[in-house]
């Protein structure tokens, strides 16, 4: 089976394709890279000139400030049409999501029609803000979510101008065509299930496929200091809820002088991964109910991870023990599990240790990609364009 994955944002195509590989199928990853984070692809579609030059990107806000318009999303749409003659000859075809090719939503649909006229076979990925989801959070019936800040303050507005724009006319009519075009909608965690089914949505639950092949588990020597890692996106610093982290670390090198606290902004994906490698406990973000990419992946290291894990993680999974630390918008909450585990180390090395067991169960990327093709081979395929 010959299968074409458009866009990438997590590394979840990238080790979606090395489980299919391994199963014997030909797969070809297009993406930007997603900026900063440089994930590997076989043809890209990076807004590589605007980028490239200093002088193109003052151009490029001037142009943005005064109109409104992002050419970075010109240049990346038309280096996608210059792709689309070699995305032909496939039997599926996979969108990361509805703005995979990050370009205008008007091209968007221009440029996949011509792709879609070739394969038949189509699935569309929830992985992150789509315009169900959305849609759906603004109803503010979470206790919280990743638009609790926005909530609190209109004028964060800003902040949110990348999730709000699936609520707009032109991207909400970019998902209604998809949506309509492709046989399977598709989740990958808890925090998209519920909510495209609160909305009305029949979607398929797959979990994130985790290489753990590549991903070496490391019990923590006790005998180090407990090292604490924060990485930052300045892009999702609010979403994250990443000043509770922030204010609860001060706190933290205060109270244990002995706990070394490394933190990080923007860093490329090669080079996130590597820095994380002596961490003792990672931490990921506040309003989530379930783990994101990155958590996954160092939860697969053996770390122990604060980020989402909510009842209904816990209830969904049927999970007795726990394998990650459920970190809430709440600074009291946040130092006191901190300081729970700089002084009992050996709960580290336990959660480490159901971290990897949970992640080799539910996330295997051999298994995942099993479940991808067993979808994909169910659905009856389509012409409607």
């Amino acid at each position: 089976m010959k299968i074409l994955l458009i866009g990438e944002y997590s590394r979840l195509h990238n080790s979606l394709k090395e489980g299919l590989i391994s199963n014997g199928h030909a797969v070809t990853l297009v993406s930007s890279g997603d900026h900063f984070k440089k994930f590997d692809s076989d043809f890209s579609f990076q807004a590589s000139t605007i980028s490239k030059y200093w002088f193109l990107t003052k151009v490029k806000n001037a142009i943005h400030k005064l109109s409104g318009i992002d050419i970075e999303k010109a240049e990346r749409g038309f280096r996608f049409y210059l792709l689309v003659p070699k995305l032909y000859a496939f039997d599926h075809v996979q969108l990361i999501n509805s703005d995979a090719i990050e370009t205008f939503p008007w091209l968007t649909k221009i440029l996949l029609r011509r792709v879609f006229k070739k394969i038949k076979s189509r699935s569309l990925l929830i992985c992150g803000d789509e315009t169900p989801v959305i849609d759906f959070l603004l109803k503010k019936e979470f206790d919280y979510s990743t638009l609790t800040p926005y909530f609190e303050s209109h004028s964060l507005k800003k902040h949110f101008e990348y999730s709000l724009k699936y609520s707009t006319k032109s991207y909400r009519k970019t998902f209604d065509w998809l949506s309509k075009n492709c046989q399977n909608l598709i989740v990958s965690d808890l925090d998209y299930k519920i909510p495209m089914e609160k909305m009305g949505y029949s979607v398929a639950f797959i979990p994130n496929p985790i290489n753990t092949e590549k991903l070496e588990f490391q019990v923590p020597k006790m005998e180090d200091k407990i090292i604490i890692f924060l990485g930052i996106n300045r892009l999702s610093y609010i979403k994250k809820g990443i000043v509770f982290f922030e204010k609860a670390l001060a706190i933290i090198e205060k109270k244990y002088p002995k706990v070394e606290i490394i933190t990080t902004e923007n860093n490329p994906y090669k080079t996130y991964i590597k820095l994380t490698e002596k961490a003792t406990i990672i931490l990921d973000q506040v309003y989530s109910f379930d783990q994101g990419y990155n958590a996954l992946e160092a939860m697969a290291k053996g770390k122990v991870i604060f980020t989402g894990a909510e009842k209904v993680f816990e209830n969904h999974y049927n999970l007795i023990e726990k394998v990650a630390i459920n970190a809430e918008p709440n600074v009291g909450s946040l130092v006191a599990e901190l300081s729970f585990l700089i002084e009992n180390p050996k709960k580290i090395i336990a959660i480490g240790k159901q971290a990897r067991a949970f992640i080799e169960k539910e996330h295997d990327y051999i298994k995942i990609s099993n479940a991808y093709l067993t979808l994909w081979n169910s659905k009856q395929t389509s012409s409607e364009i």
